[in-house]
């Protein structure tokens, strides 16, 4: 009785792990890989490349293509083989995330010492065609992802020099305020280029699809919150410096009114002078032209018919004669 329970429960076990447990099926939003007694199917010996990695990260990171198992079913496997499913949906982990440790911010120090916390998301999927390094790689490709992430946004908040800024100090434009510039405030400046530097994260983490099988699928940070007592001085900095250039602009405006008052006034006395003398040169060429045309004489008795209205007009005439004659 004994070897019959035995043997009768010996099959209910290879019934439910050959029959049973043998078939399975893969949602639409996985993928799935086979091992066999713990080795991957491959693509024969094609390997995962990527433009992003250096030579020297290329020989590191040399990992094989996989037979990727696509959503449908039931398939069927052996006992020995085992189902590995990754879900290849776009999905989305918050800058403080860590299994280690809770945190609601994450600290980094700008590149004038002052301590500010970062806040926002990343999306991110799974690289279908890099499986190996996500299954196989590392124990937590998630973890390390964030890890490199913040390595890298922590590395460039130190050194971050707003470039509006900068290339006002570069070609020295006179036209442009010093008010306008950073002054060395590098919480404003990250504040006011937050989509610059989410597209330089995007752009530093190309490289963690091939590393550990993540792609990056847009970094969005999106605030920067330094201490309170911090907040309140870049308040009150930013306080004056609008101040400051309201003044500025204000007296720029006056300074252009004056001067366009200024070419008004000289551009009416201009037109004055040039009225008055436009007379006394057409007086001129009349004179002259007489006197080529008729000589002195016609030139004497022009200038005689020209003062009779004059002569009548006058109530006193003074006539000057030389003594000496």
């Amino acid at each position: 009785m004994f070897i019959l329970s035995f043997l009768f429960g010996m099959l209910t076990f290879a019934v439910y792990r050959v029959l049973i447990r043998a078939f399975y099926t893969i949602k639409p939003d996985e993928r799935a890989i086979i091992t066999t007694f713990g080795r991957a199917q491959r693509l024969s010996k094609l390997m995962v490349k990527d433009a992003t990695l250096s030579d020297e990260e290329m020989a590191r990171y040399q990992v094989p293509r996989l037979h990727t198992i696509n959503p449908g079913g039931p398939y069927f496997k052996w006992p020995w083989q085992e189902v590995h499913r990754v879900r290849v949906v776009t999905e989305a982990v918050d800058l403080t995330w860590d299994p280690t440790k809770t945190q609601h911010t994450v600290e980094a120090v700008t590149k004038d010492n002052l301590t500010t916390g970062v806040g926002g998301q990343i999306r991110f999927r799974v690289a279908e065609n890099n499986l190996y390094a996500y299954c196989f790689g590392v124990d937590s490709p998630l973890e390390h992802v964030m890890g490199y992430f913040i390595a890298v946004l922590r590395e460039r908040i130190a050194t971050f020099v707003d470039p509006r800024g900068q290339s006002f100090v570069v070609n020295n434009d006179p036209n442009i305020n010093s008010v306008e510039l950073s002054e060395g405030v590098s919480i404003n400046d990250l504040r006011k280029n937050l989509p610059l530097l989410n597209a330089y994260m995007e752009q530093q983490c190309h490289c963690t699809s091939a590393r550990y099988g993540i792609e990056l699928d847009a970094a969005l940070i999106t605030q920067i919150d330094p201490p309170p007592e911090v907040d309140r001085a870049l308040s009150a900095i930013n306080t004056t410096r609008n101040q400051v250039a309201a003044d500025i602009s204000t007296a720029r405006a006056d300074a252009e009114q004056q001067i366009t008052m200024s070419k008004r006034a000289v551009e009416i006395a201009r037109n004055n002078a040039q009225a008055e003398v436009a007379p006394l040169k057409e007086l001129a060429q009349t004179l002259a032209r007489i006197k080529m045309t008729g000589g002195s004489a016609a030139l004497k008795a022009y200038l005689r018919n020209l003062r009779m209205p004059l002569l009548g007009r006058a109530t006193r005439i003074i006539r000057i004669t030389d003594s000496s004659q």
